[in-house]
C-alpha cells in the first residue's frame, strides 16, 4: 500500500497475506491504518495485481478462513472497499528482481511507481529489506506510530 498525504510522501502498504485480514475486522492495528486512509490521513495506493493478489490469497488460503471465518462475498466486498479507497495505478509491467519471492516484486513496483515513501506490510522477507531505494519498509505498528506523531 503506498501512503501519502498533502504535506509529505508516504508508504505503500502490502495488503496481502498477514496484514490483510487483520485490518478488515474492527480492532487493530491495520484496521486503523484502512479507517486513516479513507479518512484521507494518508493517501493509499495499489496496483491491480496487488488487488487480484489480495483476493486470490483470501479466497484460497483456508488457514485464513478458519482464523477469521469470512466468506467468498466478505472478500469481494474487502477488494471493492480497497479499490474505492485506494488511489489504484495503471497495470505494472517493470517488476524489479528485489526480494526472494517474486510475488511481492509487484509490491516493490508498486511502492517504486507510487513515489513512495514507506511500505507497510506484515511479509517478513520485505521487511528484511528495511529499504529499498528511497523507500522505508515497516510494519503497520511502525507506521502508526509515525502517523499519530505527525498529528
Amino acid at each position: 500500500m503506498t501512503v501519502s498525504s498533502a504535506h509529505r510522501r508516504l508508504p505503500t502498504v502490502d495488503p496481502t497475506r498477514r496484514t490483510f485480514p487483520r485490518g478488515t475486522w474492527p480492532g487493530g492495528v491495520s484496521y486503523e491504518l484502512l479507517r486513516c486512509a479513507a479518512g484521507k490521513a494518508f493517501a493509499l495506493r495499489l496496483s491491480p495485481a496487488i488487488l487480484r493478489e489480495t483476493e486470490r490469497v483470501l479466497l484460497a488460503t483456508e488457514r485464513l478462513r478458519e482464523h477469521f471465518r469470512y466468506a467468498d462475498e466478505d472478500v469481494h466486498a474487502i477488494i471493492a472497499e480497497l479499490a474505492t479507497i485506494a488511489d489504484v495505478t495503471g497495470e505494472i509491467t517493470d517488476l524489479p528482481s528485489v526480494v526472494r519471492d517474486p510475488n511481492d516484486d509487484m509490491i516493490i513496483a508498486c511502492a517504486i511507481t507510487a513515489e513512495a515513501s514507506y511500505l507497510v506490510t506484515r511479509d517478513k522477507d520485505l521487511l528484511t529489506l528495511g529499504t529499498h531505494k528511497t523507500i522505508t519498509i515497516l510494519n503497520p505498528e511502525a507506521f502508526i506510530a509515525l502517523l499519530r506523531a505527525s498529528s
